[in-house]
């Protein structure tokens, strides 16, 4: 199977994907990867989309509700930063701006002078610090020998120890799954009034059916207009999780109900 993600080699989600995928290839940004699953380019495509320490990813709550994909399967893995670079001396401490955010205590007491340049993946600052010894990179400490050998500063700088990320991995929108214990759904009411929120939520709750996430993000519609990210813990193939969504249909009867699709989790660790 291919499947596409944050590039280049060596990023946090390259080893998630090689947990799905025996070819990974890579773009840029998570909305290419989205868009070249939409659009048939790739089988799979290999997405951050929560944090543990810094929470959602929001380009990829935008580029799920932008192109009409599945959600397949979830991987959970523990994230280690490692300080990367040629020496102890270096001038800019270059990374993803998660990965700068995560480890922002550690960079704060230990390097409080030290520029810092936020980069499209881990693996790019990587490459940075490998091309330039006034660069440091922050990433999987495996990073340091793959290529030309960079010294290891310091293991373990994320500000918290359980410092934990998960990836969604996405497919064609026809490869939608009923099956699974989880089922992503995103909902634009293209309405607001009191109580529309409390509508959406006693929809699950009112079933016994818990939501491990809630997100809100700008429509792009307009000022004040929103859509909804939501995490339930419940299959398609549950009667309940079916009318659920039957009853937050009725409610955005304006605007629309896109269900990404049901899907197991799985853990892998590095």
């Amino acid at each position: 199977m291919d499947a596409v993600t944050l590039g280049p080699a060596g990023t946090y989600s390259h080893r998630a994907a090689s947990a799905v995928a025996d070819n990974v290839s890579f773009r840029e940004s998570v909305t290419a990867i989205v868009q070249a699953v939409a659009d048939g380019s790739f089988e799979r495509g290999v997405v951050p989309i929560e944090n543990s320490i810094e929470g959602s990813v929001t380009e990829s709550l935008d580029a799920l509700s932008e192109y009409d994909v599945s959600v397949v399967s979830e991987i959970v893995t523990p994230i280690r930063h490692a300080l990367l670079a040629q020496s102890g001396n270096f001038e800019t401490i270059a990374s993803h701006s998660q990965a700068l955010a995560q480890c922002r205590s550690y960079l704060e007491a230990e390097y409080p002078t030290i520029r810092q340049e936020a980069v499209a993946s881990t693996a790019r600052g990587v490459e940075r610090a490998r091309n330039d010894p006034t660069v440091a990179g922050i990433g999987h400490p495996d990073n340091a020998t793959n290529g030309k050998a960079l010294q290891v500063i310091a293991e373990d700088i994320q500000d918290q120890s359980s410092n934990v990320t998960r990836f969604l991995v996405v497919a064609p929108a026809s490869e939608r799954s009923d099956a699974g214990g989880k089922t992503t759904i995103i909902v634009y009411p293209n309405v607001n009034y009191p109580g529309l929120l409390l509508e959406l939520l006693e929809a699950f709750a009112n079933r016994n059916i818990n939501l491990s996430r809630i997100e809100s993000r700008p429509s792009g519609e307009r000022l004040g207009d929103y859509l909804f990210h939501l995490d339930a813990e419940g299959g398609l193939y549950e009667g309940r999780t079916q009318e659920a969504i039957a009853e937050i249909e009725d409610i955005a009867d304006e605007g629309w109900v896109r269900v990404l699709g049901s899907y197991d989790t799985r853990h892998v660790l590095y």
